[in-house]
């Protein structure tokens, strides 16, 4: 019985490890683009760091916008949660860098243009893009 239960264990730490905290790798920009913004506005901020390009900009301005969050009324993160996504455009600059320009309906008059870069086979939202 304890072979079974330590076999279990190991097999579901296993599968655990190689899927980066249980989400999918995005298999385009597009996709990268919807979950970075989804995960942000249900303010998951684990599941939106996985989908962000690592770097000390980003990894600052992910923190600022968790703060943002945190700070929110209870029923405006419910309206977050809520909320479409609406793609205007997605241009693929080239292989590895694209634009994704969206709008969300909690706040549909703010237009958002970000870069989604491949890097190392995964795309990932370069946040600090959405400063330009």
């Amino acid at each position: 019985m304890k072979t079974i239960i330590a076999f279990g264990v190991l097999t579901a730490l296993i599968l655990g490890c190689g899927s980066r905290g249980g989400y999918e790798k995005a298999e385009n920009a597009q996709d990268a683009g919807r979950e970075f913004i989804r995960a942000s506005l249900d303010g998951d901020y684990a599941r939106a760091k996985f989908y962000m390009l690592q770097d000390t900009t980003n990894a600052m301005l992910i923190e600022q916008q968790k703060r943002n969050y945190q700070q929110l009324k209870s029923n405006e993160k419910e309206e977050r949660r809520k909320s479409s996504i609406r793609p205007i455009t997605i241009v693929n600059v080239n292989d590895s860098v694209a634009v994704y320009k969206y709008f969300n309906t909690y706040n549909p008059a703010d237009t958002t243009t970000m870069v989604i870069v491949r890097s190392k086979d995964e795309w990932l939202v370069d946040l600090k893009s959405i400063l330009d």
